[in-house]
């Protein structure tokens, strides 16, 4: 029998480090798109959930997956993408929204989605906690954030959308 000669918890930790390219304080762990690793016969693949369906980030996390595997000795790694089930922020890690918010982006408001978040709820600022805000767009620089203004503080900052 061979040994294995890296297991899933050395691979986890060795993928830990991967930032998100559009938001680099967050580790694609923290935001729950690392969804598992499979290893069986020195084989290893990355189980991966975008956040989005056509995420541009997509390619570089990839390729930041498998330079980081290579460089631990794991050439041909394979990366596979899961959209079924779809990515939700209800996988993201009480870190990250909290790296968000000391970043300037407002975290998801709740754990689970509220989809009458523009109509019903108030954003709070990130930079002054103020919850006089408004929304400027519902899209912000990707997908997956909204633009939004301090009336207080008169700062910009996007808010990670709820999904």
């Amino acid at each position: 029998m061979v040994k294995q000669l890296h297991t899933k918890k050395d691979i986890l930790n060795i993928l830990s480090v991967i930032r998100d390219p559009e938001i680099p304080v967050v580790t694609i762990e923290e935001m729950g798109m690392l969804r598992d690793v499979l290893v069986k016969d020195n084989v290893v693949e990355v189980i991966l959930t975008p956040t989005y369906t056509g995420c541009p980030a997509m390619g570089i996390i990839e390729h930041d997956i498998k330079m980081m595997l290579d460089i631990a000795g794991i050439a041909d790694a394979k990366v596979t993408l899961v959209y079924d089930p779809a990515w939700t922020t209800d996988w993201m890690s009480d870190v990250a929204k909290e790296k968000l918010k000391n970043y300037g982006i407002a975290p998801p408001l709740h754990s689970s989605c509220n989809h009458e978040v523009f109509s019903t709820n108030i954003i709070e600022c990130p930079h002054c906690q103020s919850k006089n805000t408004a929304m400027i767009s519902r899209f912000g620089s990707t997908a997956c954030k909204s633009l939004f203004q301090c009336n207080d503080c008169k700062e910009p900052f996007e808010y990670f959308k709820c999904h």
